[in-house]
């Protein structure tokens, strides 16, 4: 009898540090998404800024200046539900003005032309990056929520469930073939 309550009591033992563990796991993902988050936001406003800047400073013809800046406006002022989308415009966008290499070579041959190349170049390339490290911090979390063990023991406390960001961020040919 006080045998088997002794390995009664180890059993429990294990089983609730083995349930702690998994609830340690779960709460270092959610914040590894939200570092993720966090760097995903800066990518995107930084891009968006520095097509702002790149759209106002005249090197560009008037009509690709009107659709980048309206792009990047929209994209910095989208509430959270549209995010996606705006950016998803955003990269459309970019890709538009900047599809064909030509159009790089009068940025880059303007005053001040090769920094704001470059920047954006550098903008555009991080954005992909950021997102997947996003996203695979989101697809872990999720991997581990969907464990029976996690879900009868609500382990993952009140966080709301994590979602990926979705957007369409292809960079232009122009751009993304630029060294660093």
């Amino acid at each position: 009898m006080t045998e088997t309550l002794i390995w009664t009591v180890v059993a429990l033992i294990l089983i609730g540090v083995y349930l702690s563990w998994t609830a340690g796991r779960l709460d270092r993902l959610h914040s590894r998404i939200d570092a993720a988050r966090a760097a995903l936001d800066a990518q995107l406003l930084r891009r968006a800024s520095v097509t702002q800047e790149l759209a106002t400073s005249g090197v560009l013809d008037p009509a690709a200046s009107i659709v980048l800046y309206e792009a990047a406006h929209a994209a910095r002022q989208a509430e959270e539900d549209h995010r996606e989308v705006a950016e998803s415009e955003l990269s459309q966008a970019l890709r538009a003005v900047f599809g064909e290499p030509e159009q790089m070579e009068l940025v880059r041959e303007a005053p001040g032309g090769e920094e704001a190349a470059g920047e954006l170049a550098q903008a555009v390339r991080r954005v992909p990056m950021a997102r997947r490290f996003h996203n695979d911090a989101v697809r872990a979390a999720r991997a581990l929520r969907r464990h029976r063990k996690v879900r009868w023991f609500r382990l993952a406390g009140h966080a709301p469930f994590p979602l990926a960001f979705e957007m369409d961020d292809e960079p232009p040919v122009a751009l993304a073939d630029r060294p660093a």
